[in-house]
């Protein structure tokens, strides 16, 4: 299987780039199983697509204000993403500068503070911050939102509420769980009247998730690693619906990420830890029935966990109507609710 089979034509006019005045008023691709004709909703229209009895599973992981500046002794500018917290004082990071960084390499922060390169972790830096507050503290009021790179602006005041969902509550992410970003408290209320019932995991988006693979061949292809936890409380609540006839649905490839990581011979279990689980066609994921998704990059590892969960002819058959549809892609773009291959119960 080869990256380029899951490449397609993008105009680039389509590419959200910023969101809409109203999170669930996005267009959503509904995609039936089988060859069931395609049908163009809203978001806000999910309580009538889904049943009492339904589990609606979201990614609670907040996002951090993760992106900062600064400059060397030599005053070369410096980019700091944080990938993730290690501790109150150091964290790991990509670094954008004209060379490499090495250990002892102290960078001034445009916030105030300094940051110390203590070495290198694969693709990142490891740095100890220097800033008078632990850094999950400092972040909210010295950090900026990090848009991914193909939103062509600097993140503003806007993006701190929008480029979050409304359930976040466990900070930790780089990267938003974008499909989650389309629902609002009114829909939220639907569908709880609705009998739709919500379940939460946590699993703290990498900035790796923006990285291009890099080989031709994608089972030479090695994930990125992600923080994640499905508790006792979720396992349950999956057991339940299932025993009562009703349908998993994943708000998100993150969700189903996390699941997936989480499945054992006899089923969900409990799990907290790393996870470089990576999903293409040929991966059976049995942990959903359903998959509310944002349209994905071409060649991308989440265009492909998309295609092992409904089939890669089926995918990018949908992808085509969306262009010609003039649908919003990628992050605060429009969504799919996209069901698996098999008929519905």
């Amino acid at each position: 299987m080869k990256k380029s089979d899951f490449r397609y034509a993008l105009p680039p006019e389509l590419i959200a780039q910023a969101p809409l005045p109203e999170r669930s008023a996005s267009r959503l691709l509904v995609v039936p199983p089988g060859e069931a004709t395609l049908k163009d909703r809203h978001v806000r229209d999910l309580d009538a697509l889904l049943r009492p009895g339904d589990l609606l599973v979201f990614n609670d992981t907040r996002v951090i204000p993760a992106r900062l500046f600064g400059r060397k002794a030599s005053g070369g500018r410096v980019e700091i993403l944080i990938e993730r917290l290690l501790s109150a004082d150091e964290a790991l990071a990509q670094l954008g500068a004209s060379k490499p960084s090495r250990p002892g390499t102290r960078i001034a922060l445009e916030a105030g503070g300094h940051a110390e390169v203590l070495g290198r972790e694969e693709a990142f830096y490891r740095l100890r911050f220097e800033v008078g507050a632990p850094l999950e503290a400092w972040l909210p009021g010295a950090g900026r939102m990090p848009l991914p790179p193909y939103i062509e602006r600097e993140a503003g005041a806007e993006d701190e509420a929008r480029y979050q969902t409304v359930f976040a509550r466990r900070a930790g992410a780089v990267a938003a769980p974008t499909a989650g970003l389309h629902f609002d408290e009114p829909l939220l209320d639907r569908l709880r009247a609705r009998g739709v019932a919500f379940g939460h995991v946590t699993l703290h988006v990498g900035a790796g998730t923006f990285q291009p693979m890099r080989v031709e061949d994608v089972r030479e292809h090695r994930m990125h690693s992600e923080r994640l936890e499905v508790d006792e409380a979720l396992v349950a609540r999956v057991r339940d619906t299932r025993a009562a006839g009703g349908r998993v649905i994943a708000v998100g490839t993150t969700v189903v990420r996390a699941l997936e990581s989480a499945m054992g011979a006899d089923g969900l279990r409990p799990f907290a830890g790393e996870t470089r689980i990576f999903l293409y066609p040929g991966h059976a994921i049995r942990s959903v029935d359903a998959l509310v998704t944002n349209f994905h990059l071409p060649e991308s590892t989440l265009l492909m966990l998309v295609s092992a969960f409904a089939g890669r002819e089926r995918v990018l058959a949908a992808y085509e109507h969306a262009v010609r549809a003039r649908y919003r892609f990628f992050s605060y773009g429009d969504a799919m609710l996209l069901w698996g291959a098999r008929p519905q119960s």
